[in-house]
């Protein structure tokens, strides 16, 4: 991703730096790109891809793009700003993060109650399943009103937290046939248009103001 990034002649102000007119190279991070909203709302350009247990952005970018280095294309395609919070943990990992979150003694502790789903004698749906409620959440029974039902199941800490990192597995990647045009758009955008700063296409200079300072 970096190696596509334009870069940047800023002024230095290193202390050992020996000239008032010396720069520093750097990448423009600040010159970032995303997903066009109107290709993000098309499905038509996208396949749902699960990920699998221990698999990282760039074993997933050489399955499905035959390139590790499209990492950062899996990562954008797919919405993920920050790798360590949106990319699902290994089961080790996971097991780890929760026992650090509520201690081993707490992993099967509640986290929340949920409805179980309800159905009446004809099969008609009274109740659907995962509506967080309190654990002595009642029903009337939908066979026999004068008597209650609590359709309520317990959902520990651990399974509240391997249903948040199951979440994260399904994503949406670029079909392969449509990524040579989205490299294509993403270099036209990084180059530079001409202005005050401009040197060429992949570089700028920004002012020294040591020097319009003297």
């Amino acid at each position: 991703y970096f190696r596509e990034l334009p870069e940047i002649d800023y002024q230095s102000f290193l202390s050992d730096t020996l000239s008032t007119k010396a720069y520093i190279r750097v990448k423009n991070l600040f010159r970032r790109n995303k997903l066009r909203d109107d290709l993000q709302n098309s499905f038509t350009l996208f396949n749902k891809y699960e990920i699998a247990e221990g698999a990282r952005p760039d074993t997933v970018a050489e399955e499905f793009y035959g390139d590790s280095e499209l990492d950062w294309v899996v990562l954008m395609t797919a919405g993920i700003v920050n790798v360590r919070n949106e990319w699902p943990l290994s089961n080790r990992d996971l097991y780890n993060l929760a026992e650090k979150k509520y201690g081993i003694a707490g992993l099967n502790n509640p986290h929340h109650y949920e409805t179980t789903e309800v159905k009446d004698s004809i099969g008609r749906l009274i109740l659907p399943a995962g509506k967080i409620v309190d654990s002595g959440f009642t029903i009337p029974n939908p066979d026999n009103v004068a008597v209650t039902i609590n359709p309520v199941v317990s959902i520990t800490n651990y399974n509240y937290e391997v249903r948040k990192n199951q979440e994260k597995s399904s994503i949406y990647l670029l079909r392969p046939s449509y990524l040579q045009q989205f490299l294509n758009d993403m270099r036209q955008i990084m180059i530079y248009g001409r202005s005050s700063e401009y040197i060429n296409d992949s570089l700028i200079r920004t002012e020294n103001t040591k020097v319009i300072g003297t």
